[in-house]
């Protein structure tokens, strides 16, 4: 998660919501990778959506189920749809996401009878340093 920390760190300072996300495959580091939607002028450009591009490009293969998916922030119904496309295994994110996650609140895409597959979640790793970095950057664009 210390990754995908410092990833949402550096989204931030090119000005892009700060979340970071890293895949791994047992101890291999597949994708690290930010959001991106402002310098890449593209509203899907997610760090989730960008990190399961980048697992799919490295390892030649749409279907990740050997990896693990780290992301700072719990992620919205398109990331979460992705995520089980992509067959992630296990999906940690660090702060949840009452307004657009979509993973315990919301829609709860795996909770759904139409999700073919769910990974497993775990949340909460790093809770305090992500949401403390996304209120920082909604606070000084507030003014």
């Amino acid at each position: 998660m210390r990754i995908a920390l410092d990833e949402a760190a550096a989204a931030a300072a090119a000005g892009e919501v700060p979340v970071g996300a890293v895949v791994t495959r047992g101890d291999e580091m597949v994708a690290v990778t930010r959001n991106r939607m402002r310098g890449a002028v593209d509203p899907t450009a997610h760090a989730e959506m960008e990190a399961l591009r980048e697992a799919g490009r490295v390892l030649g293969t749409s279907r990740l189920d050997e990896c693990d998916l780290w992301v700072s922030l719990e992620p919205c119904a398109m990331c979460a749809a992705a995520i089980g496309f992509a067959r992630i295994r296990r999906l940690y994110f660090a702060a949840p996401d009452p307004k657009g996650g979509a993973v315990l609140h919301g829609p709860r895409i795996y909770s759904q009878p139409t999700c073919h597959h769910a990974p497993e979640v775990m949340s909460g790793i790093g809770e305090e340093e992500a949401a403390e970095q996304l209120r920082a950057f909604f606070r000084e664009r507030r003014g």
